[in-house]
């Protein structure tokens, strides 16, 4: 069993880890800008926010189409697994659509609620521009890794991402040290990086899986109940997602507004919170592809054994992570920035940090069962409560008292309230389903 989550959690693991790297790598040109370095950080923070509240929105195309596809690998229906990604594949491409359609609304609104100073909306709209074109290739590339995970084929997802990262990070360092272009540069970067990702996915599809792909696949894909199925259960995703998303940005909102210090700091602070959390979603992800094969095949116990285990290894993985924050925090940031106020403000708050990774472990990989078993109204339900009910009564109760420390505390309780919830659930959800 362990041999198996390693397999599908290590490919996961270096892959995730190419997104927030790429993360880091921006927000460091930016940090090291000669002028106003805090407020470049910001413009980039705030750009990468509202491209996660629009793509994560749409994150249900990555997380249900693994779980439903693991099942049907479970079962040993071929043809419907195929029918999952070409469903994927139209929902992303319509989605982006209606993106490129509604862009200059979703800017203004942006930008309204974002509510910063000239220099910081300049640099974002500019940044927002240039990054929507890659929107086709982006939901396009959900579709692709979130099928290659359900087929238990981590090492394409892999490939994909880190290709896709090192291009970006590579692209974006070249224009920005090189030609000078700033914002431009970063954008322009992701949006040559996901094309060529997505044209490496479907070169890759066809290479491992053209033989297997036969005519009855592309039949009944616009099949009534498949859909409303699939309409279900990523509904409830999406609603999972856009929480999460709307406490992250109410998070780097609120800092902002405390001043350009703070703001740049928590910026630069939750980059820490990504690295860890793109690392332990390793094992979520291969929680999400073992459930799902398992529960499809019925075998009860190899499912429990598979949960169990996903969770010892992601406890693991966490504790690394909280030594290492305590240990080299400064020496991260001062590899992101050289500002050096940004870095001593910083410090202030490196103990919460080093609390996050091992606490998180918990929510995400009850997240990667209840979507192997498509048990995401449960799912849904934990993280409207911990949102509403815990995260922002937290923030407005302890923020007046506590200032930034209370944001953040208020931010750990929106952890540990996911985790909380999901494992009381779970009995219901996950352990009675398999009686």
């Amino acid at each position: 069993m362990n041999k198996e989550i390693l397999k599908l959690a290590i490919p996961n693991i270096l892959a995730n880890l190419s997104i927030p790297m790429l993360s880091l790598v921006d927000i460091a040109l930016m940090g090291h800008m000669d002028v106003e370095g805090g407020a470049y950080i910001l413009s980039i923070g705030f750009g990468v926010m509202i491209f996660n509240f629009i793509y994560w929105a749409f994150g249900f195309l990555r997380m249900g189409i693994t779980g439903m596809t693991a099942q049907e690998v479970g079962r040993g229906d071929v043809n419907e697994s195929y029918r999952l990604l070409f469903r994927g594949l139209i929902i992303a491409f319509a989605g982006a659509l209606l993106l490129f359609v509604f862009k200059d609304l979703l800017l203004q609104l942006s930008l309204y609620l974002i509510d910063s100073n000239e220099l910081v909306n300049e640099q974002t709209t500019t940044y927002f521009d240039i990054r929507i074109y890659a929107a086709p290739a982006t939901l396009g590339l959900y579709a692709f890794i979130g099928w290659f995970l359900g087929k238990q084929n981590a090492t394409l997802a892999m490939v994909v991402t880190i290709a896709v990262n090192v291009l970006n990070a590579f692209i974006s360092y070249y224009m920005v040290t090189n030609l000078a272009m700033e914002t431009e540069g970063v954008a322009y970067g992701t949006v040559i990086a996901q094309y060529t990702g997505f044209l490496l996915a479907v070169i890759l599809f066809l290479i491992y899986y053209k033989k297997e792909l036969v005519r009855e696949a592309f039949q009944c894909i616009f099949e009534l109940t498949a859909i409303k199925k699939f309409i279900l259960v990523n509904s409830d995703i999406l609603i999972r997602t856009l929480c999460l998303i709307f406490t992250l940005s109410f998070f780097k909102v609120m800092s902002a507004k405390e001043g350009e210090l703070i703001g740049a700091a928590n910026i630069l602070l939750l980059e820490f919170i990504a690295i860890a959390a793109y690392g332990i979603d390793g094992f979520a992800f291969a929680a999400e592809s073992i459930t799902g094969k398992y529960f499809g095949a019925k075998d009860k116990v190899k499912l429990k054994k598979a949960i169990r285990y996903c969770f010892y290894w992601g406890f693991g993985l966490g504790l690394i992570y909280s030594l290492t924050y305590l240990i080299f925090g400064r020496n991260i940031l001062e590899v992101l920035t050289d500002q050096a106020a940004v870095i001593n403000f910083s410090m202030h708050y490196i103990l919460w940090l080093v609390i996050f990774p091992v606490l998180s472990v918990v929510p995400f990989v009850w997240d990667g069962v209840y979507i192997g078993l498509t048990s995401s109204k449960a799912m849904r339900n934990a993280m409207l409560f911990s949102t509403f009910i815990i995260f922002l009564p937290a923030y407005y109760v302890l923020a007046d008292y506590w200032g930034n420390h209370g944001l953040w505390l208020a931010m750990i309780l929106f952890v540990l309230a996911r985790g909380i919830s999901q494992t009381i659930l779970a009995k219901k959800v996950v352990y009675d389903k398999l009686l």
